[in-house]
């Protein structure tokens, strides 16, 4: 019996392994003739419908293409039918009674005991105030808010003035979107150059801090406001920064700062928004223009600061950047002044990082360095220092940074290191260089005077 069965079965794989083979043997013309009907036959059926699930007739639209510049219609459409929404959009936040009320709320509910000098409250305290608040308040009173503000109180309670504060902060930033949001012409969520020269101007006379400016001097204020935001913004110079942007960095809350009419002295000389500070960038753009054609030559930039900046960099300068018969004009010049005074910061760095880098090879090598530093050595000479090797500097350079390729500098490791400052301080001004230098002599003689200032004190 177990023969049969086995002679059996083997019968069944030789016929299989059989079938398999004359398959296998089919001419190309068989091949393609299956192809073709299998392709007729799946193609008719997607073409008829098939069977497809009913919700592929419904599928949702999800591009709605601009109106062209010559649909002056659409375009009227359009714009009335965004000014209705972010009224609307207005319309939902929360005006000053409403808030004054919400402050009186918690103040009724706050929970003792006080925690130092700030009023608290609790989560059983905070939802009922949530339930009296109204429609327009219910977005604030969640379990994720009150999480987010809830931190060492022993009896799980929030800071009532902190969770104001929040509420004000959330305000403020809706009504700042929709405030900038009637200058987005295009309505795709960014600001133009011009769109926001538009909110600036227009900004001016609410800003008590600006009442001095002459209206002669708006354009050039304007332009000055305008740059900082570019300059940071839009390192990829695209010509439009995005709103999400302009909100998240603090150069708005630096701009509105001017609405208060107390603002001390030294806030005011750190503020690049204020009076004293563009009439300080401007003043010194004017001291520059010797020859007063309203532009600057690479002989009158070379007096900028100090009057230290090597004569290389300042080539690599007039080189990459925007000029006019080899003169530079105000808006360039702020992009200038702007990395020079922001050598910190990312985009000071790339600025400077593309001047140094002059084969555009995306790193500084040791060739770089030695270019640039080569100008630094020559001004040593003129001004009768001793002549630091550039072996030293170089070693000196590469500790500092300690980039991924010990025989590359990319523009990344110079941000990462923390001491892009200090490494293109070295490489392009000769004070920038002596201050590197002579930085232990300079902390010593900052000691030794607190020391004195400290005796001096009865």
């Amino acid at each position: 019996m177990a023969n049969d069965n086995t002679t059996h079965w083997a019968d069944i794989l030789k016929r299989r392994l059989a079938n398999s083979t004359s398959k296998g043997k089919r001419s190309e013309d068989e091949k393609k003739a299956e192809e073709t009907e299998l392709f007729t036959k799946y193609y008719s059926e997607w073409k008829v419908g098939g069977n497809k699930d009913s919700s592929y007739k419904n599928i949702p639209r999800f591009y709605y293409r601009l109106p062209a510049e010559d649909e002056v219609l659409l375009q009227k459409l359009r714009e009335e039918s965004r000014a209705v929404f972010l009224q609307r959009k207005s319309r939902e936040l929360l005006d000053n009674e409403e808030l004054q009320n919400l402050w009186f709320l918690l103040d009724k509910h706050q929970v003792p005991p006080m925690s130092g000098e700030e009023a608290m409250i609790s989560y059983e305290a905070y939802l009922k105030v949530g339930e009296k608040a109204g429609p327009k308040c219910k977005q604030f009173f969640t379990a994720r808010v009150y999480g987010k503000l809830l931190h060492s109180d022993p009896y799980g309670r929030i800071s009532i003035m902190q969770f104001f504060n929040y509420v004000m902060r959330k305000v403020w930033l809706h009504q700042t979107r929709i405030g900038l949001s009637l200058y987005d012409v295009a309505g795709q969520g960014y600001l133009r150059e011009s769109d926001l020269e538009n909110y600036i101007l227009e900004l001016i006379p609410t800003l008590p801090q600006l009442d001095g400016l002459e209206k002669s001097f708006y354009s050039f204020y304007v332009c000055t406001a305008v740059r900082k935001f570019f300059f940071f913004l839009d390192p990829l110079r695209t010509g439009k920064i995005k709103i999400q942007d302009i909100l998240a960095c603090s150069f708005l809350d630096d701009l509105l700062e001017l609405r208060d009419e107390e603002l001390s002295k030294e806030s005011q000389e750190s503020n690049w928004f204020s009076a004293p500070s563009a009439l300080r960038v401007y003043g010194q753009y004017l001291n520059l223009d010797k020859d007063h054609n309203g532009m600057l030559s690479k002989e009158e930039l070379s007096r900028y600061g100090t009057a230290t900046l090597t004569s290389v960099f300042l080539d690599r300068v007039y080189q990459e950047c925007l000029t006019y018969d080899g003169e530079m004009d105000y808006k360039t010049y702020l992009d200038f002044v702007l990395a020079l005074e922001n050598r910190k910061e990312p985009a000071a760095l790339q600025y400077i990082f593309k001047l140094l880098d002059m084969e555009d090879q995306g790193y500084l090598n040791v060739f770089s360095l030695n270019y640039f530093f080569r100008a630094i050595q020559e001004q040593m000479k003129i001004h009768g220092q001793e002549v630091v090797s550039f072996q030293d500097v170089k070693d000196e350079i590469f500790d500092m940074v300690k980039p991924k390729d010990p025989y590359k500098i990319t523009l990344q490791d110079l941000v990462n290191s923390c001491q892009g400052d200090t490494v293109t301080s070295i490489l392009i001004d000769l004070n920038g260089f002596w201050t590197y230098e002579n930085r232990e002599v300079l902390v010593a003689n900052d000691n030794d005077s607190n020391s004195a200032l400290d005796l001096d004190d009865p």
